[in-house]
């Protein structure tokens, strides 16, 4: 069993952030840091003081995490980027709020001598008696020092004080991680020691200008004996003002998940009841554990509910069926075909999340190359005669300012192009989309034929589909592209704006040209739309032409968690740490890469099939998955990966990202993939061994123990997140659990004032499946107990333990 500790953090939005260039504004993005370990990083938002994020992640937390801090900073392109603030939460003021913190938090100022990081290691020992009292105090080392020079190192010394004497180490150049190894001896005042305390400050030595603060440590020497151990630097205490909003708010909605996941074999019971209207199509569609699910889902949990569904279904290769469910019974609700997948049910929200997790790649193949030209060209678009600048005509012609009708004209033509273009990428990719994505969509029609068969509903076979492809798909991509992993940084205005529009034609496709008229404005765009929906209605008609028998969906394993299919795939650069390194601008290798939860394998193309032609490191013999020093390669955006081979012997590989974004997402991807190895190494080397010493402590045996610790958060998007089996079963269990009481009142005839759903009928078939459902439930509440008992955990959620609630009475 394990304790799962997760931390919901969504970065809303900032206001009345200071300006912090000379055009009097600022480009703000937030930095968020779990013990100062960065986790994630915002896009930036150009030219705004009030800057809008929207940004959420979920952070798979290492057991005893301290504090969550969030960093504004001004991106600046020359020079160091200037930080505006920060908000710092500590772990007992987010776990003293259950449901979590939703609010404005005003930003604290950033000191330096504050901004420390890093442990350090010492021996003390304090003599009972003696004449004279000698107290010993053995420096080790430190490590995760804060760099404080440009090179991205220190240059560490310690100082000691105690009874008004002070002493001082060795300074040890160009490293964070210093390993003094010395024994400092102070003379004790006679009698008790009192309130005495040793103080140990680390500061970074600098040839000019006055030495840099890196942290301190004080101990009590009251008792007499030996201290031994590492201990967290802290900063000075704080003696600024209260800022009192002069560095602007940032809104923050922060909640801590903690739970004690079983293992994976106590949550097939509960995934079989979920999949067994699936597996077995003939029962009735109200009265199965599915269904059960469904309705006591509220409108904030549905998203995560669809989200672990879909997952655990494609691993079982069920996520087609899964949906045909759903969808059979969000058609069975409907009899207004112009209101069908409208709203944000399950069944939508479902189909939602299967294109983002399947789809992915195929969305950033057809639509990348337009986003990509829109940002280079940051051409001015409008056709909004409200919105126009027509001093913005300087940008088009040398010739002076333009006409409203020249704006309009040329930001039509432009207009016109991109969408032109991205229609033509959309048509054509039928052989690109995944063939699974096209059989969910093969299926999905042929419901919605069943259910609206007249003629005069034609259009709803077509709108079924794409109003899922365009409107919740290929339209929100284009408008927010970041959040599609598109691009790294959000559009700055006039990108923005050009997105919009591009967005908005997008959604007049993909509502069949049925809403041309809601903006009179975009009149002129109508002799391209109409065209565009004759070629998606064809392009419709051949990507449901699949063979649903080979639609990419492997055959259901024997168990509920088989083996999930690849995690995350891509190119990248690697270098094996015993390369030798003559040439070091050739040592990485660019490869292709494919992470799935058996293995991290790689070879020259994607092309290369079979164990034959892949390198291979398997996931159950990685040891560590951490950063690398910034400087220690001329490549930036470097991780390693330390692995145990069959011999025993510990091999590093080192992997080159692009850039800091794609370096966080494989870093989390690979710690979550090995989350459940035993052996794990407690420390690393986050350097490279070279010229007979380690970089990062400069110690010259290869052998020599890691001098930095290793870590275990992982920050995850909701559906970029890969898979884990038991934990997702555990999240759906923990729904179901919170709507107990109305599960109970339901089984007795219905709550109070009106039943949500029928209660089933034995002669149905789904008495016994809701029978079945309450016993899985006891047994998991009984399997969390015992844990309890025996480890002093926490038991089973509570009915009030989530913001599950039971759904309205009709």
């Amino acid at each position: 069993m394990a304790k799962s500790t997760s931390l919901r953090c969504r970065v809303l939005e900032g206001k009345d952030l200071p300006a912090k260039d000379v055009s009097g504004s600022s480009d703000p993005y937030c930095v968020v840091k779990v013990d100062n370990e960065v986790v994630a990083r915002t896009a930036t938002v150009w030219k705004s003081l009030n800057p809008f994020w929207g940004e959420e992640y979920t952070l798979r937390l290492p057991r005893g995490f301290r504090s969550l801090a969030v960093y504004v900073l001004d991106e600046d392109i020359i020079g160091h980027d200037d930080v505006i603030g920060k908000v710092s939460l500590s772990h007992q003021q987010i776990s003293a709020q259950p449901r979590g913190i939703d609010s404005w938090l005003s930003l604290a100022p950033v000191d330096p001598d504050e901004e420390v990081q890093g442990e350090i290691q010492l021996e003390v020992q304090v003599p009972e008696q003696g004449h004279p009292r000698v107290l010993r105090c053995h420096l080790i080392g430190a490590r995760d020092l804060a760099p404080r020079d440009p090179s991205g190192t220190s240059d560490p010394f310690a100082r000691v004080s105690c009874c008004g004497h002070t002493q001082e180490t060795a300074v040890i150049k160009k490293t964070r991680f210093p390993r003094w190894d010395e024994v400092l001896e102070f003379e004790l005042v006679e009698g008790e020691l009192g309130d005495a305390v040793l103080s140990v400050e680390v500061w970074d030595w600098d040839i000019v200008g006055k030495n840099d603060f890196l942290g301190r440590v004080e101990l009590p020497l009251g008792a007499p004996g030996a201290t031994k151990g590492w201990f967290q630097l802290l900063p000075f205490a704080s003696s600024a003002e209260e800022p009192g909003g002069r560095l602007g708010s940032l809104r923050l909605a922060v909640r801590l998940v903690e739970d004690q996941v079983l293992p994976p074999r106590c949550y097939q019971p509960l995934i079989q009841l979920l999949a067994e209207p699936i597996r077995c199509p003939g029962q009735s569609t109200a009265s199965t554990a599915l269904a059960v699910l469904e309705e006591v889902t509220s409108g904030e949990s549905r998203q995560d509910v669809a989200t672990k569904l879909v997952k655990i279904f494609l691993a079982q290769g069920l996520a087609v069926p899964f949906l045909d469910y759903l969808i059979a019974r969000e058609l069975a609700r409907t009899t207004d075909p112009n209101t069908l997948f409208r709203s944000n049910s399950l069944a939508s929200k479902s189909v939602e999340m299967f294109m983002k997790v399947v789809g992915l790649p195929y969305l950033h193949e057809v639509l990348k190359p337009v986003v990509n030209r829109i940002f280079e060209e940051k051409k001015y678009v409008e056709l909004d005669p409200c919105k126009m600048e027509l001093s913005r005509g300087r940008r088009i012609s040398f010739k002076g300012s333009l006409s409203e009708a020249q704006v309009r004209e040329s930001s039509l033509g432009l207009l016109q192009g991109y969408l032109g273009d991205t229609v033509d990428a959309i048509v054509g990719s039928v052989e690109k989309c995944p063939p699974v994505m096209r059989a969910a969509f093969k299926q999905l029609r042929r419901r919605v034929e069943e259910q609206f068969p007249s003629a005069q509903h034609e259009e709803v076979r077509y709108f079924s589909i794409s109003g899922f492809l365009f409107l919740r798909f290929f339209a929100p991509a284009v408008l927010t592209p970041k959040l599609f992993g598109l691009r790294e940084q959000h559009a700055d205005p006039r990108t923005g704006r050009t997105l919009l529009l591009l967005a908005k034609a997008l959604q007049s496709i993909g509502n069949l040209g049925l809403q041309l008229g809601k903006e009179p404005w975009m009149a002129p765009l109508h002799a391209v739309l109409l065209p565009s929906v004759t070629r998606v209605k064809a392009f419709l008609d051949s990507l449901v032409e699949v063979d649903s028998t080979h639609a990419g969906e492997e055959p259901v394993p024997a168990a509920p968690f088989g083996p999930s299919a690849t995690i995350k795939e891509g190119y990248l650069h690697v270098r094996e740490a015993e390369e030798p390194s003559l040439l070091p601008r050739f040592a990485f290798k660019k490869r292709y890469f494919w992470l799935s939860t058996e293995a991290l394998s790689y070879s020259k193309s994607p092309e290369w099939q079979g164990p034959q032609a892949r390198c291979c490191i398997p996931v159950p013999q990685m040891r560590a998955v951490e950063r690398v020093d910034e400087g220690t390669f001329p490549q930036p955006h470097v991780m390693q990966v330390v692995a145990q081979d069959g011999a025993g012997q510990l091999r590093t590989t080192y992997i080159q990202c692009k850039g800091a974004q794609e370096l966080w997402q494989w870093l989390w991807a690979l710690r979550q993939a090995s989350s459940a190895n035993q052996a794990m190494l407690p420390t690393c080397h986050p350097g490279v061994f070279r010229a007979a010493r380690w970089s990062c402590c400069l110690q010259p045996a290869r052998a020599a123990p890691g001098c930095s610790r290793t870590h275990g958060a992982v920050a995850l998007g909701e559906w970029s997140d890969p898979l884990d089996p038991a934990a997702a079963a555990q999240s759906l269990y923990g729904h179901l659990r919170a709507a107990g009481a109305w599960l109970r009142e339901a089984a007795d005839g219905g709550p109070e004032g009106g039943a949500a759903m029928e209660p089933p009928q034995a002669g149905q078939g789904g008495g016994a499946a809701w029978g079945r459902l309450q016993e899985v439930l006891r047994d998991l509440d009984i399997a969390h107990e015992d844990f309890a008992r025996r480890h002093g955990a926490p038991g089973p959620p509570t009915d009030t333990d989530t913001d599950a609630a039971p759904p309205p009475a009709t």
